[in-house]
Parts: C-alpha cells; sequence; structure tokens
C-alpha cells in the first residue's frame, strides 16, 4: 500500500434555503478543517469563515477541526453562527405562552 492513499468524506453546509453535501476524494490523515477548504463550499456560500466556524463529524462537535484527523466515510458538518441564545429564546416563548393564558 502506498502512502498516499485516499479516503472518501463529506462536507456539509446548509442554510434554511439552500444546503450543499460535497463529496470528496482526500489524502489520508486530512483534518476537517482541510476538507472544508478542499470543497467548493465557499464558492457556493459567501460569507463562510472556515476558520472560525465550528464543526462536527454526523452531529458531534469537534473542538478542534485543524487537529481532527477523518476517517474514510466521515460527513465534515460546518454549523451556522446561532442568531439568538437557545436559552433566551426558550424563555421568552414560555413569557409569551404564560402572558396568553
Amino acid at each position: 500500500m502506498s502512502d498516499n492513499s485516499m479516503i472518501e468524506v463529506e462536507v456539509a453546509y446548509a442554510l434554511p434555503d439552500k444546503q450543499k453535501i460535497y463529496g470528496l476524494l482526500v489524502d489520508d490523515g486530512t483534518t476537517a478543517l482541510a476538507a472544508a477548504k478542499q470543497s467548493p463550499l465557499q464558492n457556493d456560500f459567501e460569507g463562510v469563515d472556515l476558520e472560525q466556524a465550528k464543526m462536527g463529524i454526523f452531529g458531534q462537535s469537534i473542538k478542534k477541526p485543524s487537529e481532527h484527523i477523518l476517517q474514510a466515510g466521515d460527513r465534515v458538518e460546518i454549523y451556522r453562527p446561532l442568531l439568538a441564545d437557545p436559552k433566551a429564546a426558550r424563555r421568552k416563548r414560555a413569557e409569551k405562552a404564560k402572558a396568553s393564558q
């Protein structure tokens, strides 16, 4: 087996009205961040800062995408920043429901 073996991975990104999953063939030993940069994601979605974006593999958050080595079949998910704090949004909904009773 050669030192340059390749693996298949996916990179996924979604907006409320548009989503893409890119299939990639990358070198074994590629990190999540490197795979995201190799994908055409930044051509299809403006303003995505891959250096700062939070990422995960199949819904499991990755603390350091620049160090996380991918396995064959992994799907790197790039997460958008939250528009609102989930706890604050839940509290606001509860207050609104209570006021309407």
